[in-house]
């Protein structure tokens, strides 16, 4: 039998908190930087606890993709009195090819969450700073996404539409191939806050 999702959260938690306290070594680890200057810098010990942390997650990683085990976790989204709970990608864990698949089929109700909440709201697209748009704008971007995401503060609702690679598409470099595009649902001008 294999871990689950949960377990092997527990696992990495643990690992994380045994690499920090020192209790995990890596002699190897200053051979692994091309750059003397930030490797002295940095020193042996704590070159030692970033790589020590990047391989065991490659492991678990490597678990999962051998045994199956899903990457997701589930979100739960509240907004003015309604919420939502959908599938998202842990940060710490790889994407299966399954985990895409049900991050595809929770689309239409994340959409349906996010159209019923963000009525009356003016919408932004994310970015520094953030610039205003129209529905219809962001109609043609939900068409193009293959998966939706969202989240909330007190009084603004995020809307996170995604394609491509679930571990990948929040990266910038990542694009076109993956992406994200993120739309800010608020009463006027968005806060500001990084969610």
């Amino acid at each position: 039998m294999s871990y689950t999702t949960e377990q092997l959260l527990e696992i990495l938690d643990q690992e994380l908190r045994a690499t920090w306290k020192g209790e995990r070594l890596l002699l190897s680890s200053s051979q692994r930087l091309d750059h003397p200057a930030i490797a002295k810098a940095l020193g042996p010990e704590k070159l030692s606890k970033v790589f020590a942390i990047q391989d065991f997650r490659a492991q678990i990683h490597q678990y999962q993709q051998e045994h199956g085990v899903s990457g997701l976790v589930w979100h739960t989204c509240r907004f003015q009195g309604r919420s939502i709970q959908f599938p998202e990608l842990h940060p710490q864990l790889a994407a299966i090819p399954q985990d895409k698949v049900t991050l595809i089929a929770a689309r239409a109700s994340v959409l349906s969450f996010w159209r019923e909440a963000m009525v009356g709201m003016r919408l932004w697209l994310a970015g520094t700073p953030p610039h205003p748009t129209t529905l219809e704008h962001v109609e043609t971007l939900i068409s193009q996404a293959e998966w939706a995401e969202v989240d909330a503060t007190r009084t603004e609702l995020y809307l996170s539409l995604c394609w491509g690679d679930p571990k990948e598409c929040r990266n910038d470099w990542a694009r076109p191939e993956s992406g994200c595009e993120r739309i800010i649902a608020a009463p006027s001008q968005p806060s500001g806050i990084k969610v």
